[in-house]
């Protein structure tokens, strides 16, 4: 395929994916099986086992302001959840890979919503693991997980490791995944986590640099080691950056800034993460 066919081709992908993208916004449900319904009745979820996973994880337990609204929420150290909207594609493209007894990984785990989801679906035997690089935030998602999935955790069923995303999971270097799912924009797919899918896995990761345009691909590596990109969607993420940088953003805004982002005030409307610069 010429660069020029992708490029056409990326741009016709935006353009019916922003369309799209726009009707998720309408759910706000009044608890999470409702928002769950909603998701349903716009056809965001379509997969059985993307249903169930996504019932039985209580996004409430996961953020503080308007949890079953379908728009991204501030956790803190410039960092969002994802709206339930995002989360949902992710497990519907990963779905055939998160198969009982599959090994993933979530890179920026955040509040470890899509990791405990993650880990449902792969159970009962397999096993999900979350890195992430800011250590609060791996912290806020230990108690997370713990109040809405007791046992997870504990069992070894899911794993959160304090460290570098783009490096993959440095833990033990032999380690491959069925499914990786990235929850920052990468400018470049880094190299390692390529090398980290095992044959026949995918990695969902959104591309793009920050402030321009980005995309939701998918990444299969297929038997013989080779790779596959395929573009889903346009999409808008926060950047795949070092921690010093968020810690940074996070230092220097006023005061006032920072508490009515917790409290949960600045919702932009967009197709997935957004930041208060």
């Amino acid at each position: 395929m010429s660069n020029r066919t992708l490029s056409i081709g990326r741009k016709v992908r935006s353009f019916f994916g922003y369309k799209t993208m726009a009707l998720y916004h309408r759910a706000h449900g009044e608890n999470n099986d409702d928002l769950i319904d909603q998701l349903k009745a716009n056809n965001v979820i379509t997969k059985a086992r993307v249903e169930q996973a996504m019932r039985k994880v209580d996004r409430k337990n996961y953020c503080s302001s308007d949890p079953y609204k379908d728009s991204p929420s501030y956790i803190g150290y410039s960092v969002n959840i994802s709206a339930p909207h995002m989360h949902a594609v992710a497990l519907e493209n990963l779905e055939d890979k998160l198969v009982p007894g599959a090994t993933c990984l979530d890179v920026g785990s955040g509040s470890g919503y899509l990791t405990a989801c993650m880990s449902l679906m792969v159970a009962p035997n397999g096993k999900a693991y979350g890195v992430e690089h800011i250590k609060e935030l791996t912290e806020i998602a230990t108690k997370n997980i713990n109040k809405d999935q007791p046992g997870l955790l504990e069992s070894g069923r899911v794993v959160l490791v304090f460290g570098d995303g783009r490096k993959g999971l440095q833990l033990n270097e032999s380690i491959q995944f069925d499914a990786i799912h990235v929850g920052a924009a990468a400018a470049e797919i880094p190299q390692a986590l390529i090398d980290q899918l095992k044959p026949n896995g995918r990695m969902i990761i959104p591309v793009g640099k920050e402030g321009g345009e980005q995309f939701l691909e998918q990444i299969d590596k297929l038997p013989d080691g080779r790779v596959e990109r395929s573009v889903k969607m346009g999409v808008r993420y926060v950047p795949l950056t070092d921690a010093s940088l968020q810690y940074d953003k996070t230092k220097h805004r006023w005061p006032l800034v920072n508490y009515l982002l917790r409290k949960g005030y600045f919702h932009r409307r967009q197709q997935n993460d957004t930041k208060w610069n």
